[in-house]
């Protein structure tokens, strides 16, 4: 049975569903035994220095694993054959969206195996209970009376509502507000189905990457060797420059091809997802929407690399070697350290994203350690030692 305190919370709620036009029928139906998943990644329990990351494979899953070169090419593969199959979906998305229609396929790709994948959670249940007790809770009660909404609007029935633990629903993953801001009727039958319509889903994935920013034909990033002059203490979006600029200091494509002249003036930065350790990467406007889509710089190197190997591109020329992924909290201990050694943190997440590859390739240059830029556990006991 639900606790006190999570019933007191839907009956706060009940107003703010009111005053958006969800009738009271409704909310109290679809909220009627509806308890709180505490086995759902992101939560943040009293007591809790920072939420719980279970689950969440973009932050508990090394690099080298999470961009599994045998997903990557049974992905591609199976992306190829579907490029044909909807290829009249793809036009349009090309031609009346404006996106890539690599770009849209490897998000559908990732997002759900190009549908084999079934999210098992009950979106109502997910959202309520990540805006009770998760990291983000204005987010989720947001999107809880969004999924609300479309349930009294007649968009979406409540059996169709299988979500991911966050709440995202439909063969591209959508979060409930997305419903409204970017879904589309590609296929033109008069009704937007984002379960059952592959245009559909395709093209209002196409949607919100163009309300995202997506800027046609340009690459979203492009695989390189560092030079002397450059290194992965170089990364982030705070060391941005024309990709023309990122030659001077000669920075080289890793296949051994001149850059397109065409791309030179676009702004890219330095993004290393393994730190020195895999594949280092430009990336452009479109690697920020991609992250944008999931905030996550392995989620976007992921759909990046598989919209390239769909198209023809090809894969990593780099090999992955091997790291460990610490704990959430041996990488909230680094970042912490990090900012008491003056390399300020913005978020003290337990995450690894750029910003804390780069401050540690800092403190690395700083220390004259070498300079790998990753949270490892050496790196974690070298800072141990240095803060006695």
């Amino acid at each position: 049975m639900a606790s006190a305190d999570f019933r007191r919370f839907v009956s706060e709620l009940r107003p703010d569903a009111l005053s958006r036009g969800i009738s009271g029928t409704v909310f109290d139906r679809e909220m009627a035994g509806v308890e709180p998943d505490l086995t759902a990644p992101d939560l943040v329990r009293p007591g809790q220095d920072a939420p719980s990351s279970k689950g969440q494979a973009e932050f508990t899953v090394a690099p080298q694993d999470y961009l599994s070169e045998k997903r990557l090419v049974a992905l591609a593969a199976e992306g190829r054959a579907l490029a044909a199959r909807h290829a009249a979906a793809l036009d349009a998305v090309e031609n009346r969206v404006g996106v890539d229609r690599h770009a849209v396929l490897a998000i559908w790709g990732r997002e759900t195996a190009f549908g084999s994948y079934k999210p098992k959670h009950d979106a109502i249940r997910a959202l309520a209970t990540q805006a009770y007790l998760g990291r983000r809770k204005d987010m989720f009660r947001d999107e809880l009376l969004h999924a609300l909404k479309l349930i009294d609007d007649g968009r979406v029935r409540r059996a169709e509502m299988r979500a991911s633990w966050a709440g995202a629903m439909g063969l591209t993953q959508f979060m409930p507000s997305e419903f409204y801001s970017s879904a589309i009727d590609l296929d033109g039958d008069g009704r937007i189905d984002l379960f059952a319509s592959v245009a559909d889903a395709l093209g209002s994935a196409a949607s919100q990457l163009k309300q995202k920013g997506w800027v046609k034909g340009l690459p979203w990033g492009i695989e390189i060797a560092p030079s002397k002059r450059v290194d992965c203490a170089n990364e982030g979006p705070g060391n941005a420059r024309p990709i023309a600029e990122w030659m001077r200091m000669g920075v080289s494509r890793m296949d051994g091809r001149p850059f397109d002249a065409a791309h030179l003036p676009a702004s890219a930065y330095l993004m290393s997802p393994g730190g020195s350790h895999g594949p280092q990467f430009l990336v452009t406007e479109n690697f920020k929407v991609l992250r944008a889509y999931n905030t996550s710089d392995l989620y976007a190197t992921f759909v990046g690399s598989l919209s390239d190997r769909i198209a023809g591109i090809g894969g990593f020329r780099r090999p992955w070697s091997p790291v460990r992924q610490l704990s959430t909290a041996g990488i909230l201990e680094i970042q912490r350290r990090l900012r008491d050694a003056g390399h300020e943190i913005a978020k003290l997440d337990g995450r690894i994203g750029s910003e804390t590859r780069l401050k540690i390739g800092l403190y690395q240059r700083a220390q004259r350690l070498d300079v790998d830029c990753w949270p490892s556990e050496a790196l974690l006991q070298a800072m141990r030692k240095v803060g006695r």
